[in-house]
């Protein structure tokens, strides 16, 4: 089976077992251990589309049920695959791929105003409990932070909120934007937690029906607030800005344009937190699967697009923090918490077996890409002026700890 033969050529470490369309099985062994796993390919033109775009097919056959795993299961062979990563992305067929993605990848990621709130839509506007299956109380759709790897999904998303707080350096009254506002959970948290003025800003329907609902639910609608307006078109100027999850659906060819708009909201002793997930590599394309079906007009930018574009814009960069695992593990707990919700997902109006598999494809391949590839989370502190923050990190912690006492004393 060609199949078995091009991926006899790079497996190392585990065992993949294909049984194809005719029932024969075919066993390739890697010569280090690891994850052992069976699938079945159950036509023939299955295994020439995973051969000739398997970073389309993997996902697309899992959908439609053409590829199964017999024994283990998805997240297993994603692990297999991304644990011989290395050997994979070396072979010619694979280095065209990216090189293809990399000459269209302006034109994937062209989001102007419109289309941007069309993409948004795409993953944002569903149905609104899907969310809560998977996703800690707060409904915080990013990375969390998790200082000892022991902490619960709430605990470690309180954990990230507190660290951004630290690097925001909030002082009661200050008028502070979000970027992408998601469901209110962190300018909720800002307003309440540092009496600070907070405008909201989103692209989806769904999520301002919710974070306005919570704000009035809070007591802070008359200091938290939120629109459906686009970044761009924003009038106000603020003295701080933070912005967690949303830079990945601005788009390449977009970050001038970006950061030029944060300038020009920015007061002129602000501070802003940029919160996203990026490459550890030059710039790149999206995987071509996860644009199609979940993020279309996303890209997980290199350091090196996004600290150009700062630079262009004459803002400067006072702190960088890269996350590496950090995001591997919330990725973990979101699968566990939707296949153990898989039955009352299933049951939401429109979800099938297919949208199931769609998304647990999409968790776990994003958990892998995390753990194996090339993936992370950055935070780049950004200022109008050098002095608008201080010279040493400690600011930092001192916050952060200041706060876990504060906590302790309270529970005690």
């Amino acid at each position: 089976m060609l199949l078995a033969k091009v991926f006899a050529r790079f497996i190392g470490e585990g065992q993949l077992t294909i049984i194809d369309a005719a029932g024969r099985t075919h066993r390739v062994q890697g010569a280090r251990p690891g994850p052992a796993v069976t699938v079945r390919i159950r036509t023939w033109w299955t295994g020439i589309r995973l051969v000739l775009r398997p970073r389309l097919a993997v996902g697309e056959t899992y959908m439609t049920g053409t590829l199964t795993v017999e024994e283990g299961d998805i997240y297993g062979l994603l692990d297999l695959i991304g644990r011989n990563i290395a050997a994979i992305d070396s072979s010619a067929l694979v280095r065209l791929s990216y090189a293809f993605q990399r000459f269209l990848r302006f034109l994937e990621q062209h989001n102007p105003v419109g289309k941007a709130q069309r993409n948004v839509a795409h993953h944002y506007d569903l149905n609104d409990q899907l969310y809560d299956f998977f996703l800690d109380r707060d409904r915080q759709y990013s990375c969390a932070y998790f200082r000892t790897g022991q902490e619960t999904l709430e605990q470690a998303q309180e954990n990230k909120k507190r660290h951004i707080a630290a690097k925001l350096l909030l002082k009661p009254g200050q008028k502070v934007l979000d970027i992408g506002s998601g469901w209110g959970g962190m300018g909720l948290f800002l307003g309440r937690e540092f009496d600070v003025d907070v405008t909201g800003v989103t692209l989806s329907k769904e999520q301002l029906a919710v974070s306005s609902r919570r704000a009035l639910e809070s007591g802070i609608a008359d200091r938290v607030r939120f629109k459906l307006l686009d970044y761009r078109q924003e009038p106000n100027k603020y003295d701080r800005i933070v912005s967690v999850g949303m830079f990945e659906h601005v788009g390449a060819a977009h970050y001038r344009e970006y950061f030029a708009k944060v300038k020009e909201l920015l007061a002129g002793d602000g501070v802003m937190l940029l919160h996203a997930i990026g490459r550890m590599e030059p710039p790149g394309g999206t995987n071509t699967w996860l644009r199609k079906y979940i993020f279309p007009g996303g890209y997980s930018p290199a350091l090196s697009e996004v600290m150009a574009a700062i630079e262009t814009a004459g803002l400067w960069v006072t702190d960088v923090e890269v996350l590496r695992l950090h995001y591997a593990d919330t990725l973990r707990l979101w699968r566990e918490r939707f296949l153990a919700n898989r039955e009352k997902i299933k049951a939401l109006a429109g979800y099938d077996d297919r949208f199931c598999r769609m998304w647990e494809f999409y968790l776990a391949g994003c958990e892998i890409s995390f753990r194996y590839m090339n993936q992370m989370v950055f935070q780049i502190q950004i200022a109008r002026r050098q002095d608008a923050a201080p010279l040493t990190r400690d600011y930092m912690v001192e916050a952060e700890q200041g706060a876990t006492r504060a906590r302790s004393m309270a529970a005690e």
